[in-house]
């Protein structure tokens, strides 16, 4: 069976048929890194990280691109208002993000590319466009004329004369329906040279000029939350075609994670971040919940939903270690047919899911009959199938130290002792003795994240409070 995918364009089914034969080209709109990453924002990165995992699997060789906007207006407010440096703060969050990846199993990108790293991309980006008679300059701001593009709207549905950017009316604007490309400096902001003036990138401008740069003028599936398609992704198709680029042929968008029905989110303050959420489960049982239903639906956070996909999960992982200790080694082997067939139809994980449990049922019958050789191939199976998932029992990523709990226990001892000296110093306003202790626990493999409840600590992925 060809691997078919929902294309939110053309709201159709369709194979997929890459544009370089044996390879995939993908971008997945990253983390505006404003604040401490909650699971409703690494929900895209384990969804679309299925993808990948089955385009490989699929023997594609798989160009994966996932951004980090490092410069936006959430991120200029959040840090003015801690006191604390832009950069300063977009750094100390990527790197919250980059652990939650790294703790959830989510693949490195192949590129991981940030906004403010491509500046030169975005300007001559702007420049083709303005040649081409689709944005315009006025008073230091470049905008995207919306009329000029006569497609405009075809991803999201918009009709016209119902868009609203969302952003304010900008000095100069022909029509309040153009988007901005480019802003024009402002006391206190950040700034880079340009043709029109020194300014900013405006937030759909950067995701445009970073895909075409690593992926090329067209590439195959361009994918992020459901929540992007309108503005973000139908501006970046707006500025991408009208400068001339074939841009995605495919867009997949996954589903919210819900709280009480309505998005997580940060302005609702229902936010779960992962290092609390890994206080209750295991990381390995977190990303099997969030990869547990169709990445398109939304998917709704109860504690007890979050315990179920645990103890779910824990079913299947007891098969594979019961198989192991009458068994010996478990090679992975090869996924069944049915599962296939599941995730070739637009990746469908509850179908998938259905297949692992009735491989599992199997399994645990020959165990239980003596058949050992029967039930080792029937966990080799397993394996593979919930290796696509990202979630192998037996695979290394998930393997931690006996005494790594104890370990990390007598070391929060230690490193609390020098953040209460170093928020001593803080109160005092002894910023030298503040940094020499953040500097010599980064140094030792330690990092700190500043946050409105305190000082958090990290090491290899765990975060304390």
């Amino acid at each position: 069976m060809t691997l078919r995918l929902f294309d939110t364009e053309t709201r159709t089914l369709r194979d997929f048929t890459p544009l370089v034969p044996g390879r995939a080209s993908v971008y997945l709109c990253g983390a505006t890194v404003q604040g401490e990453p909650h699971i409703g924002h690494v929900r895209s990165g384990v969804a679309f990280d299925v993808l990948r995992r089955w385009l490989s699997a699929g023997g594609y060789d798989v160009a994966f691109v996932r951004n980090v906007t490092d410069i936006e207006d959430k991120i200029l407010t959040k840090a003015a208002a801690a006191g604390r440096p832009w950069w300063e703060w977009a750094a100390t969050h990527e790197r919250a993000f980059d652990r939650a990846y790294e703790a959830l199993g989510v693949l490195p990108p192949s590129a991981e590319p940030r906004a403010t790293g491509h500046i030169t991309q975005m300007v001559e980006l702007m420049q083709r466009l303005i040649d081409r008679g689709h944005a315009y300059a006025s008073s230091g701001n470049v905008y995207f004329d919306v009329r000029s593009y006569p497609d405009y709207g075809k991803l999201s549905g918009h009709k016209l004369d119902d868009v609203h950017q969302g952003e304010s009316a900008g000095e100069g604007k022909r029509d309040p329906r153009d988007f901005t490309l480019w802003k024009a400096a402002k006391p206190g902001e950040p700034t880079w040279p340009s043709p029109w003036g020194p300014g900013r990138p405006g937030w759909h401008l950067e995701c445009s000029a970073m895909a075409e740069f690593y992926l090329g003028a067209e590439f195959d599936i361009h994918c992020g939350g459901m929540d992007l398609v309108f503005p973000h992704h139908e501006n970046e198709i707006a500025q991408s075609r009208a400068a001339g680029d074939g841009f995605a042929r495919y867009w997949l968008h996954n589903g919210w994670v819900t709280l009480g029905g309505e998005k997580m989110s940060k302005s609702l303050g229902n936010t779960l971040s992962v290092p609390n959420v890994l206080k209750q489960v295991r990381a390995v049982e977190l990303r099997f919940y969030l990869g547990s239903a169709h990445y398109s639906s939304m998917l709704e956070y109860s504690d007890q939903a979050l315990r179920d996909a645990a103890q779910t999960y824990q079913r299947l992982e007891a098969f594979v270690q019961r198989t192991v200790e009458r068994a010996g080694e478990i090679p992975v082997g090869k996924w069944t047919d049915a599962f296939a067939e599941a995730l070739d139809d637009n990746l469908g994980i509850p179908k998938a899911l259905a297949e692992i449990h009735r491989v599992v049922h199997e399994g645990n019958k020959a165990l239980e009959s003596g058949a050992t050789d029967t039930a080792r191939e029937l966990a080799g199976q397993v394996r593979a199938m919930l290796g696509i998932l990202g979630v192998d029992p037996l695979d290394p990523h998930w393997a931690a130290p006996a005494d790594s709990s104890a370990a990390l226990d007598a070391l929060d001892v230690l490193v609390r002792a020098e953040l209460d000296r170093r928020q001593q110093a803080r109160a005092g306003k002894d910023w030298a003795t503040a940094d020499a202790v953040r500097d010599r626990l980064n140094s030792a493999g330690v990092e700190v994240t500043d946050t409105p409840e305190g000082p958090e600590w990290s090491l290899t992925g765990e975060t304390r409070p």
